[in-house]
């Protein structure tokens, strides 16, 4: 292992030259890639520096026993040798982990839409009971959200539902929730007391920064009209709301949240370059998932991931077939036990992976 530390504390040293070289610092997009290596590099520097430390208190200590001239300084080396080796498994299963390559994409911020889909009303109204579970969720992280554009449900909820969400890790975190969520409940415009079963289907964006995606203004056609949100009559009666389309694909992202049209415009771009970004990583994560057989993040839209099951009080994860007994914590915002199991079970089978080179 402290072979495999000493390849990575070689670039470390190369990434700490290079980021304060003058042409790297005027490179913007080459910058903020370095400066993003170094802070994962240093953290597993701190690490190394913890595992050289312990493995020479275990040779320290081994030396002092196999002389065994003076009692007492043995007995201490002894204790020193137990408490050195107890230590040592938690911290390499940690260095393994942290050796494993990290998906570039989970550092990034994200753009999350919520559609209801099949059961009508409830399914609207279930849009919008997972879109209060993710801003609670986010606000038990620190992060922040805010809406993009939204259409609402006639009895409630929403038809759709986009908003940004920024922070550490976002993408890496909230990727996982991606797919199609079931929830099963005796709705409440049902007057027979029967169950139903409803759906919403989620989709999680790394947002995309302009240098990641470069989109010709020639190719989009921008729409401006009046919103048609609550935000009192200056909102309605003004050309707020921007629609943009991008011919090439039809890809089309509108926002009619703030009343500034410019802003409108800024998100709606975001949007736009976020989803452009995100067809094409969903292309590689199938290829992936293909060649790893991987359940967890396969970037399959149509994959039904999760079901809420309200008479019985239950959570199921059906990627991994984890199923809890906790439904109102979950729905009121306490999905980090959900996300911990699944980002345990992608390492798990990354580490399978890289085993090779550990």
């Amino acid at each position: 292992m402290l072979e495999r530390l000493n390849i990575v504390k070689q670039r470390f040293d190369e990434v700490n030259d290079l980021i304060i070289q003058p042409d790297v610092i005027s490179d913007q997009k080459r910058y903020i890639e370095l400066n993003k290596e170094y802070k994962d590099l240093k953290a597993l520097m701190d690490e190394r520096e913890t595992y050289v430390s312990l493995t020479e208190n275990i040779k320290e200590a081994e030396e002092i026993i196999a002389d065994g001239s003076d009692p007492e300084m043995t007995e201490m080396a002894k204790l020193q040798l137990e408490e050195a080796k107890s230590q040592l498994p938690e911290l390499e299963e940690k260095i393994r982990l942290m050796l494993i390559p990290k998906d570039p994409e989970d550092a990034k911020n994200v753009v999350m839409e919520i559609r209801a889909g099949t059961g009508g009303d409830e399914a609207s109204i279930f849009a919008g009971d997972l879109y209060r579970m993710y801003t609670k969720y986010v606000e038990s992280r620190g992060w922040k959200h805010n809406i993009v554009d939204f259409s609402e449900g006639t009895s409630g909820g929403f038809k759709e539902m986009i908003f940004e969400v920024t922070g550490e890790e976002v993408y890496g975190t909230m990727k996982f929730e991606a797919g199609v969520h079931r929830v099963q409940r005796v709705p409440q415009t049902e007057t027979q007391g029967r169950v139903h079963t409803s759906a919403a289907t989620v989709m999680v964006l790394p947002e995309a920064e302009e240098f990641d995606v470069e989109i010709d203004p020639k190719d989009v056609r921008i729409d401006y009209f009046c919103s048609s949100g609550p935000g009192g009559q200056s909102v309605n009666t003004t050309y707020s709301a921007v629609r943009l389309t991008h011919e090439p694909t039809g890809l089309v992202a509108q926002c009619q949240d703030q009343k500034s049209q410019h802003k409108n415009k800024e998100k709606a771009f975001r949007v736009l370059r976020s989803r452009l970004y995100e067809m094409e990583l969903a292309k590689k994560q199938e290829a992936d998932a293909a060649k790893r057989n991987s359940m967890v993040s396969s970037g399959d839209r149509s994959a039904k991931i999760r079901t809420y099951n309200y008479p019985q009080g239950r959570v199921t994860d059906h990627r991994i077939n984890l199923t809890l007994y906790d439904l109102s914590n979950i729905v009121n915002g306490d999905i980090q036990k959900i996300i911990d199991e699944l980002q345990l079970a992608e390492n798990t089978e990354k580490l399978k992976e890289n085993s090779d080179m550990l």
